[in-house]
C-alpha cells in the first residue's frame, strides 16, 4: 500500500492516464499488426517479398515517396524564404502574418480540398475565367492529375512547415548578423555562414513533418489525382474497403510506417547541438590535407587579408542601397503566398451565397439557398450533431488526460522526458492511415467498432498529442517559484495546482481543449476505418457527397466550418487577455 502511495506522488504517475489510452488503442495494437506481418509465431517475411514482388505494389510505393519528397521539396522552397520575411519583420505585421497562416493550418482539410476542386474543376473557376474570355475552346484538364495533387498537399503542408520555422528564426540572436555584417561580411555570406546554419533545425523538424504527413495522406490525392497518382494510404484504405485482408494490410501498413520510421530516425534525432558542432575537431580528411596545399592557402589569405582591411573599412560607414528592391520582392512574395493560403477560403465562402443551381464565382445572385438546404436537411444537421457530440466528448477527454500527461513531464527528467514525449506524440507524427488500421485492429478486439466510444477513443489518442505539446509549452514559461511559495504556506500538491497552477496555465488549456475539438471535428480517415458505416459524421458525409457528386451544399458547411479557427483564435486572444488583465491587477489572495 505504501509503495502505491509513493508511487502516486511520482510526477511520472500523471502520464499514466495518457499512455494507458495510448497502449489500449494503439500501443498493443500496433505491435499485434507488427506480428501479424512477420507470420508470427513462425517469424517470416515473406509477406514483404509477396508484397515487393507484385509491381503495382512497387509502383505504388514508389509513387508514394516520390510524391511526399516533391511536396516536401515544394513547401520548403517557399516556406523558408516566407518564414524569413515573417520572423524579420515588426512584432505587429508578424502576428498578423502569422495569424493568416495559421487560420488555413486549422481550417478543415476537406474544405480545402473542396476548394481547389472547385477551382481546379472542368466547371471550376479557372476554366470558367478561361472560357469567358476565350483563351481556350474546351475546359482544360487541371483537375485529375498529379500537378492538381500537388498544388492541394503543398496547399495543406505549407502552414507546418512555415510555423516551425517561424518559431526557430524568432529565437536567433540577430546581433550575430549584426557581427559578421561589421566584420565585412556581405548580406548573402552573413546569411550562409551564420543565419543559416542556427535555423537547420527548423528546417529539419519542419522538412520531417511534411514528408512523414505526406506519406499518410489519403484525402487529397483521391479527390484532386487520377487513378495514376494512387498512394499507398489510398491502396490500404481500399483493401480495408473491399476484402479486409488483415495480413495483407498489415504488411502494407508496415511498408508505409518503415518509410516513415526511416525517416525519423535519419532527422528527427538531433545528438549534437550546434555549439558541439563549432567546438568538434575538424574532419580526418580536412587534417591530412597535403602541406603544401595549406601553405599555398594561408600564402593567397595573406594577399587578400589587405583587400579585405580596405574593403571593411570603405563600407563599414556607407549606406546600405538596392534595400528597397529586395522589400519591393519581399512584400510581393509575401502577399502571392498568402493569396495562396487564403483564396480558396475566400472563394468557398464567395460561392456559398449563390443563388444558381450550380457554383459561380462571382455569384450573379445572391442568396442563403445552401444555407436554408444545410439547416433544412436531417441528414446533415444529424451529421453535423454527432460531430460535435464526439468533438465535445474527446475535448473533454483529451484535454483532462493531456494536461496531467503535460504537468506530469514537466516533473521528470530530461530524458525519461523525451522518450515519453515521443511515445505520446507518435499518433500525430506517424502516417495518418496506420493510426487508423491500428486503431481499428484494437477496437475490433474491444468490440467497440461502429460505436461512439470507439471514435472518441480512436480522435483521443491524437488530440492527447496536441493537448500535451500546447500545456507543456505554457509550463515552460511557468515560474516554479509560486508552487514553492504555495506549499511554503502548507497548501497540499492538490491545492497547490488548484488555486496556482491551474489559472496561470488556463489559457494554454482552453487553446488545447479548442484544438483538440477542431481536430476531432475535421477527423474522417480514422473515423472511416472505425465508424463501421454505423454512424455519420459531419466530415464522412462531406466525404461521401464530394465522392459522388459536387453538391453546393457542402460550400455553405465549408464556409461554416472555416469560421471554427477564427472562432479559436478569438477565443484564445480573449482568455490570453483575460488572464493578463487580472495578472497586472495584482497578486492573487487564494491562500489569504
Amino acid at each position: 500500500m505504501r509503495t502505491l502511495q509513493k508511487l502516486s506522488r511520482l510526477p511520472v504517475a500523471l502520464t499514466m492516464p495518457a499512455l494507458a489510452i495510448l497502449l489500449i488503442v494503439f500501443g498493443i495494437p500496433i505491435f499485434l499488426l507488427f506480428l501479424t506481418s512477420l507470420n508470427a509465431p513462425a517469424f517470416s517475411l515473406v509477406n514483404y517479398r509477396v508484397f515487393l514482388q507484385q509491381p503495382a505494389n512497387v509502383r505504388v510505393l514508389l509513387q508514394t515517396i516520390q510524391i511526399s519528397v516533391v511536396a516536401t521539396a515544394v513547401c520548403l522552397m517557399i516556406g523558408y524564404p516566407i518564414a524569413y520575411l515573417i520572423a524579420a519583420t515588426a512584432k505587429r505585421l508578424r502576428m498578423v502574418l502569422l495569424v493568416l497562416v495559421v487560420i488555413p493550418y486549422l481550417t478543415s482539410l476537406l474544405v480545402r480540398t473542396y476548394a481547389w476542386i472547385v477551382i481546379l474543376g472542368d466547371r471550376g473557376l479557372i476554366n470558367n475565367i478561361l472560357l469567358d474570355l476565350g483563351l481556350i475552346s474546351s475546359p482544360l484538364s487541371l483537375i485529375y492529375s498529379r500537378m492538381a495533387v500537388y498544388i492541394g498537399m503543398v496547399h495543406i503542408m505549407l502552414p507546418v512547415m512555415i510555423l516551425p520555422l517561424v518559431s526557430i528564426m524568432m529565437g536567433i540572436d540577430k546581433s550575430l548578423i549584426a557581427a559578421a555584417r561589421s566584420m565585412g561580411a556581405p548580406p548573402f555570406a552573413a546569411f550562409w555562414r551564420v543565419f543559416l546554419p542556427l535555423s537547420l533545425p527548423g528546417v529539419r523538424s519542419g522538412t520531417l513533418l511534411v514528408f512523414v504527413l505526406c506519406l499518410g495522406f489519403y484525402i487529397t490525392p483521391a479527390a484532386l489525382g487520377g487513378l495514376r497518382d494512387a498512394m499507398l494510404s489510398t491502396f490500404i484504405a481500399a483493401q480495408v474497403a473491399s476484402s479486409f485482408n488483415m495480413v495483407q494490410t498489415a504488411t502494407s501498413a508496415f511498408v508505409l510506417l518503415g518509410i516513415a520510421a526511416v525517416v525519423l530516425l535519419l532527422l528527427g534525432l538531433d545528438l549534437s547541438s550546434i555549439q558541439a558542432r563549432a567546438t568538434r575537431p575538424l574532419p580526418k580528411s580536412w587534417s591530412s590535407t597535403p602541406r603544401s596545399f595549406g601553405t599555398l592557402a594561408r600564402y593567397l589569405n595573406e594577399l587578400a587579408s589587405s583587400y579585405r582591411s580596405k574593403r571593411w573599412t570603405a563600407k563599414l560607414y556607407q549606406a546600405e542601397g538596392g534595400s528597397s528592391c529586395w522589400t519591393i520582392v519581399g512584400t510581393l512574395f509575401v502577399v502571392v503566398v498568402m493569396f495562396y493560403l487564403l483564396f480558396p477560403s475566400v472563394v468557398v465562402v464567395t460561392m456559398s451565397f449563390s443563388d444558381g443551381a450550380f457554383l459561380e464565382f462571382p455569384p450573379s445572385t445572391l442568396s442563403l439557398k445552401w444555407y436554408r438546404s444545410f439547416f433544412g436537411d436531417p441528414s446533415w444537421t444529424g451529421a453535423a450533431w454527432t460531430s460535435v457530440q464526439i468533438g465535445v466528448a474527446v475535448a473533454i477527454l483529451s484535454t483532462i488526460v493531456g494536461t496531467l500527461a503535460a504537468h506530469g513531464l514537466s516533473r521528470v527528467v530530461p530524458r525519461l522526458r523525451s522518450s515519453l514525449t515521443m511515445v505520446i506524440l507518435a499518433p500525430i507524427t506517424l502516417p495518418s492511415i496506420v493510426v487508423g488500421i491500428a486503431a481499428y485492429f484494437g477496437l475490433l478486439n474491444l468490440g467497440l467498432i461502429g460505436t461512439k466510444v470507439g471514435i472518441i477513443l480512436t480522435h483521443s489518442i491524437g488530440a492527447i498529442g496536441y493537448v500535451v505539446v500546447i500545456v507543456s509549452a505554457v509550463l515552460a514559461n511557468f515560474d516554479r517559484r509560486l508552487e514553492q511559495a504555495a506549499k511554503s504556506m502548507r497548501a497540499g500538491p492538490l491545492q497547490t495546482f488548484w488555486r496556482v497552477t491551474l489559472p496561470l496555465i488556463r489559457p494554454g488549456i482552453i487553446g488545447s481543449a479548442l484544438f483538440a475539438f477542431i481536430h476531432s471535428f475535421d477527423e474522417v480517415v480514422k473515423t472511416s476505418l472505425v465508424s463501421g458505416f454505423s454512424i455519420r459524421t459531419l466530415p464522412l458525409k462531406m466525404w461521401e457527397n464530394m465522392r459522388h457528386q459536387i453538391d453546393p451544399t457542402i460550400a455553405a458547411i465549408a464556409s461554416l466550418l472555416i469560421l471554427l479557427p477564427v472562432l479559436w483564435l478569438i477565443a484564445i486572444y480573449v482568455t490570453g487577455w483575460r488572464t493578463k488583465a487580472k495578472s497586472q491587477s495584482g497578486p492573487p489572495d487564494a491562500f489569504v
